[in-house]
């Protein structure tokens, strides 16, 4: 059965034909839209659904996450609120945690957050391994996961986990880890950081999940000037996330590859790192992503909404820059930019509606739930 989006005060889509389209229409049919445009162009459906003058834009993409967890880290949040520093070794607190963890418990986890995300104008959602760091928990991990969200990656070097040595551990994750997860999983990811990673570990972890046929994700550049960004361009990354801090080689190296450079401004509030230098990489000409890192520790939120009113309010981009990089940004980090994240005839339709205007609102009314409706597969959500 069609339906006749029509009523549209503002219509982004994120396709460079279509533009951003003002008194528009949708129409869609099953999980796909059909026609985009003029709403006193539109086709008839089978059934419509008036607007209102309200905003639509794609669903947000949110191309990073760490949703198989359990446990809680608030006493950690509330020790950096208080002057000490984000280290990586505080991810331990939350494996063992998971580990002790049921299935039916880490599932409804995982349920309980992409449904919050969901009402919020998430209409896509990849998550990560890695609070399991050893073989069976990271491949329950991986299969839970697979179950439940859009993309899986593997994160089985996400640290070192207590009694193993480093390069000990690579091996583990490259070996039996690997073999194991790698069926149930589209990517796999390293973090190469100090206290986790070190460049040489991080590439083999790459080579290791490229021969499985893997897409390559890295976690760099998050806690100091490293190896991250260059190794993940090197290696035709899909996506290198965080990027507190580039160089201006890492920013021209960004700029003339395919490797998006994903910024996640939630947890650099919440570890009380600086913001990202989202201009230098636009101006730049790299193409830039917007996603929550949604974890337990570092940056526990699925809003969406509020990573775009930081990225404007604070890290200086235009609203149509930030609503671009957490749509059809974090659809081209996860190489489905002609999918998801852009409407048009023949995408997926995930479809957001802001009680709103106009997009400018998400900015304009910082913290404000301005999701009315959402589409999702062409299905409304409720």
């Amino acid at each position: 059965m069609s339906l006749l989006l029509t009523g549209i005060g503002e219509l982004t889509t994120n396709d460079d034909e279509l533009g951003t389209v003002t008194d528009a229409a949708l129409v869609i049919d099953g999980a796909s839209v059909v026609w985009a445009g003029p709403a006193a162009s539109a086709p008839p459906a089978d059934s419509a659904v008036d607007l209102e003058g309200r905003a639509v834009l794609p669903g947000w993409v949110d191309s990073h996450t760490h949703l198989v967890f359990a446990g809680d880290r608030t006493t950690e949040f509330a020790a950096r609120m208080a002057g000490q520093p984000y280290r990586a070794g505080g991810i331990a607190v939350t494996v063992g945690a998971t580990r002790a963890a049921s299935d039916d418990e880490l599932t409804a986890v995982v349920r309980r957050h992409v449904a919050e995300a969901v009402s919020q104008g998430t209409t896509y959602i990849e998550t990560k391994t890695g609070y399991g760091l050893d073989v069976p928990n990271e491949l329950r991990s991986a299969v839970l996961a697979s179950a439940e969200v859009d993309e899986v990656t593997f994160l089985g070097a996400h640290l070192v986990p207590q009694g193993w040595d480093a390069d000990s551990y690579v091996d583990l994750v490259c070996g039996d880890m690997l073999d194991a997860v790698a069926p149930h999983v589209r990517w796999i990811d390293v973090f190469c950081e100090t206290g986790a990673f070190d460049g040489q570990q991080s590439r083999a972890v790459l080579t290791a999940g490229a021969k499985h046929g893997l897409g390559l994700r890295v976690h760099g550049n998050q806690l100091d000037y490293g190896p991250g960004v260059r190794i993940a361009v090197e290696l035709n990354a899909a996506s290198v996330d965080h990027c507190t801090y580039l160089t201006k080689s890492d920013i021209d190296d960004l700029a003339s590859s395919e490797t998006v450079a994903t910024l996640l401004p939630a947890c650099d509030l919440s570890t009380r790192q600086p913001l990202p230098d989202a201009q230098s990489l636009l101006n730049a000409g790299a193409t830039v992503a917007l996603a929550s890192n949604c974890n337990p520790g570092s940056s526990y939120t699925t809003s969406m909404a509020f990573c775009v009113a930081t990225a404007v309010l604070q890290m200086r981009m235009s609203v149509s820059e930030a609503v671009r990089a957490a749509t059809w940004g974090g659809a081209r980090a996860l190489r489905r930019e002609n999918e998801i994240g852009i409407l048009r005839p023949g995408s997926r339709a995930d479809i957001h509606v802001l009680d709103a205007p106009s997009i400018t609102h998400l900015a304009y009314r910082p913290g404000v739930p301005l999701t009315y409706a959402v589409w999702r597969k062409g299905e409304r959500a409720r």
